[in-house]
């Protein structure tokens, strides 16, 4: 997810910082671009809460790539994680629109006391 590149990102950044004065001018191009666009589209900040939505989304045995994507978007209905996540329907799998809106709501309040 966005929010753990965040992390690992700026931990990296510190690392840098603590070695070298110059550490900042030395950091290639892509690493600062991809350290911002992650931070801009983090929905998460808070370290506690990137580790409970990974926990949470953990919870329903989903993809690597289902995980990744309802928690870099966070959708607020069954039909937009359905819109955004296909495989969620796929036949066989144990995701019914009831389990999918408490994955949501799950979500939602990780969101909240973040």
């Amino acid at each position: 997810m966005n929010c753990e590149v965040s992390i690992l990102l700026e931990h990296r950044c510190d690392q840098l910082k603590h070695l070298s004065d110059d550490s900042l001018k030395q950091l290639p191009q892509v690493f600062k671009k991809a350290l911002q666009y992650v931070k801009r589209f983090s929905r998460f900040t808070n370290q506690d809460a990137v580790k409970q939505v990974r926990e949470v989304l953990s919870r329903y045995q989903l993809a690597e790539y289902e995980l990744a994507v309802l928690g870099n978007l966070c959708p607020e209905t069954v039909e937009e994680a359905n819109a955004v996540v296909p495989s969620l329907k796929t036949k066989g799998r144990s995701h019914d629109d009831e389990a999918i809106e408490k994955l949501l709501n799950d979500l939602l309040m990780v969101k909240k006391f973040e």
